[in-house]
């Protein structure tokens, strides 16, 4: 490294402590502006998103397609500059009816018409998502003004789940105030925190397997998958009760059978994932205890206290939640989000891509 880039290096540290910003988040909008990748943004009705696309297109961090018109824009964000960004209206585009007759090849078997597809077509979720579909963009951010369902919908109807995978989950990329003896990557991530409520064995292996490329793809960290528990090799059993252990313990046998090269294991309390004293003494053969990077909770109960414990505990950056599992990219914002956050979702679409 150059004295100058290291001197910029540094500058740009300074930058990120004074305004709060995790440098691996500069670290992921600096990578995707390199892969040149289109998003889709399909709420040009919605002034955070229009914000964004603009500040998405100014920072080089991809080439945005914004679902809405010339007019709508400027009425919602007058002082916003669109030069850059693609404006598509599903009501007017010469791409609607193509994309019509993708939805009803897709949806054709469950009882869709023709005319239903032509009339689906036009939403502008359902769009984005036809969008993706036909390859016209590489990644599809929605859910500023939508609820999730509106937001995943369209993707479990018209993309649907990656090869071998059956299961869309989500995770947080957990970045850390400051690194420390449990967590020398400064960063984690937590699965699933968001959309699968009470997952069985076989979603939890495949949530296990979406989370550990979501780790490499975007945390850039090699991933150490532990399935999480509240027992540690068979230390306690709840098999007349609730069954959680045993389900863990059948998701990390099915986790390792389709991922045998995965660093993975389980199932483990949450000390002896994290702390190699507490990993050595109670699973001392394992390559995985004392060491995890890539934490997979039994159930959204669990991961989501978790990840919030250390967000107000502990000081931890949330970003997320990242959808997985999808055959493209797809990210669901949340309906509270602000500019920056859609900047930060719209990086991680870019990095998911192919």
């Amino acid at each position: 490294m150059s004295l100058l880039d290291k001197i910029k290096k540094a500058g740009n540290e300074i930058v990120d402590a004074i305004n709060g910003t995790p440098s691996l988040l500069r670290e992921i909008k600096e990578k995707a502006a390199t892969r040149k990748k289109t998003i889709v943004l399909c709420e040009g009705e919605d002034k955070r998103v229009v914000e964004a696309a603009a500040k998405i297109t100014e920072e080089g961090i991809a080439k945005i397609v914004l679902i809405g018109n010339y007019e709508e824009c400027k009425r919602v964000a007058p002082d916003v500059d669109l030069t850059g960004i693609t404006l598509i209206d599903p009501l007017t585009s010469d791409k609607t009816a193509e994309y019509a007759k993708i939805l009803y090849e897709a949806r054709k078997a469950k009882g869709m018409t023709e005319e239903q597809a032509n009339e689906q077509a036009k939403d502008r979720t359902m769009f984005g998502a036809l969008m993706l579909k036909a390859g016209d963009v590489d990644g599809y951010v929605s859910g500023a003004c939508h609820s999730t369902a509106n937001t995943l919908r369209p993707g479990l109807q018209v993309v649907k789940t990656a090869p071998g995978i059956k299961t869309v989950s989500s995770c947080f990329i957990m970045i850390a105030p400051n690194k420390h003896e449990y967590n020398p990557d400064g960063v984690a991530v937590f699965a699933d925190c968001a959309i699968n409520i009470e997952p069985d064995a076989r979603q939890l292996a495949d949530i296990a397997i979406s989370s550990a490329k979501t780790a490499k793809a975007i945390a850039g960290i090699e991933p150490r998958v532990a399935m999480l528990s509240f027992s540690t090799k068979g230390s306690g059993n709840d098999d007349k009760f609730t069954c959680s252990v045993p389900k863990v313990q059948e998701a990390t046998r099915l986790a390792k059978e389709a991922a045998p090269e995965l660093a993975l294991d389980g199932e483990f309390q949450f000390d002896a994932a994290v702390a190699p004293e507490v990993g050595k003494l109670k699973a001392p053969d394992s390559k995985v205890a004392g060491s995890a990077n890539v934490f997979v909770f039994p159930n959204i109960n669990a991961g989501n206290i978790g990840y919030k414990i250390a967000q107000r505990f502990g000081g931890y950056m949330a970003v997320g939640p990242v959808c997985q599992g999808f055959a493209k990219p797809l990210n669901d914002l949340s309906r509270g989000c602000s500019v920056d956050d859609i900047v930060a979702t719209v990086a991680v679409t870019v990095l998911q891509a192919e």
